[in-house]
């Protein structure tokens, strides 16, 4: 199933996205896209209906495709190729940090670059969304705690995450920083999450062009791991990293400014497109 979210920002409708393509309204019969809506039952619950009768929805806007987001764990250096071309070592463990949640956005809204930014950057990611309470997971188990998939751009200020003083959490949290969707895409529509095409563009051109098969650390290693630290709730994202390509790494480094139009997607998960303009 492709779960989404609907409508103007602040006034979502929960809605998933039929076989041929038509948005049909779900709030008859969840609250939002989140929550125990995700949850394994919830899940079956929705995929019993019968979508033909379902209201169709003109939508437009497409909002962040989950709602009632607790946690927004990132991860660092989780693609081989990406660490390479950053200069740094592959970790011996999964770098976590974490995304305010404020700075969740539509996957297509315009994303602002900061007062005072200069290197404001893209990072196309695997975002996972979890659909029940995960602690102390094993590894094996870790994949019947997730609800599914999207696509994350986890946008990055890269002066204020590594240029001052303090942890990367102030260059990653910016309004609008965090654009999720356009859906939730089930995890049985997905048949492996480690061999998923991504790729990133800006004013057309081709600028990450990679694949999750890269990842250093997979989906249920992540889920797993981050268990042992913290409870996982559902409708908390992981997003799990980029693959190489971003404006830090090339030569010289090149990043956005105001007018600059950013198309991303992962094969399976849809696309965003995104105008970046300057905050007020």
């Amino acid at each position: 199933m492709k779960l989404m979210r609907v409508g103007p920002l602040g006034q979502e409708k929960p809605a998933i996205l039929d076989k041929d393509g038509k948005i049909r309204d779900l709030s008859a019969h969840v609250a939002d896209i989140g929550g125990a809506a995700i949850s394994p039952e919830g899940l079956a619950k929705i995929a019993a209906l019968d979508l033909v009768s379902l209201p169709e929805i003109i939508a437009d806007r497409i909002g962040a495709c989950v709602a009632g987001t607790g946690k927004f764990i990132c991860i660092g250096l989780n693609y081989s190729d990406h660490a390479a071309e950053t200069g740094a070592a592959v970790p011996p463990e999964p770098v976590i940090f974490m995304k305010a949640t404020s700075a969740i956005c539509g996957p297509n809204d315009d994303v602002l670059i900061p007062r005072t930014s200069e290197k404001t950057d893209w990072e196309v990611e695997l975002g996972v969304v979890i659909g029940k309470t995960a602690k102390y997971v094993s590894e094996a188990d870790a994949l019947d705690y997730v609800a599914g998939y999207c696509v994350s751009h986890d946008v990055s200020e890269r002066a204020f995450q590594t240029e001052r003083a303090g942890q990367w959490t102030k260059g990653k949290s910016c309004d609008t920083f965090g654009p999720i969707g356009p859906w939730l895409v089930t995890k049985d529509e997905i048949a492996d999450p480690q061999n998923l095409k991504m790729w990133l563009s800006v004013n057309g051109k081709m600028m990450q062009d990679g694949s999750s098969k890269t990842m250093v650390y997979g989906v249920a290693h992540l889920v797993s791991y981050l268990s042992q630290f913290m409870s996982l709730h559902p409708g908390d994202v992981i997003s799990t990293g980029t693959p190489p390509g971003v404006g830090l790494g090339m030569k010289p480094p090149q990043f956005l400014k105001a007018g600059d139009v950013v198309e991303l997607g992962i094969e399976g998960l849809g696309t965003q497109k995104q105008t970046f303009k300057a905050d007020a």
